[in-house]
């Protein structure tokens, strides 16, 4: 199955990081990357009182099923040193899982479609660099980032 990405940073060697999560992530059996998108400098969402983010998105393939990938994905993050302290606050490493091809979930670990993709400008500028066709809640990628404020969101 296919299923889509979300990486970012705002601590440290952000580049660096972003990197080491997508090499960890072709390292586990049953994910192939197939595309990435470049990095981009984006403001902070959420909680704004904190240092710019460095996000991308990435493409792979995969054998596991959502919540597989997911722990994938949180393992990878506690390799890396991320401490989940504060929602939305300051992190080294964020994978987040934004969609995941003919699944839908809803439980207390997992909302696929991510619940907030359509709203973050910082999610869909990279995402639409891979995956601009790519549907989500009826929408693709390109129509939902139309509607959205890009502002301050530059290639890095």
């Amino acid at each position: 199955m296919k299923a889509w990405l979300g990486i970012g940073s705002n601590i440290g060697d952000m580049a660096a990081m972003l990197d080491q999560a997508v090499d960890k992530l072709a390292a586990i059996p049953g994910i192939r990357v197939v595309a990435r998108s470049p990095d981009y400098r984006t403001p902070p969402w959420g909680k704004t009182d904190q240092p710019w983010f460095l996000n991308g998105a990435v493409a792979i393939e995969t054998d596991l099923d959502p919540h597989a990938l997911l722990d994938a994905c949180q393992g990878i993050e506690r390799d890396l040193g991320r401490i989940r302290e504060e929602r939305w606050g300051p992190r080294i490493i964020d994978i987040d899982v934004l969609a995941y091809e003919g699944a839908a979930v809803e439980d207390e670990r997992l909302v696929l479609p991510h619940r907030y993709v359509r709203e973050r400008a910082f999610v869909l500028v990279p995402l639409n660099e891979i995956a601009p066709d790519l549907t989500i809640g009826g929408e693709t990628v390109s129509d939902a980032l139309a509607k959205l404020d890009r502002t301050g969101i530059a290639r890095a």
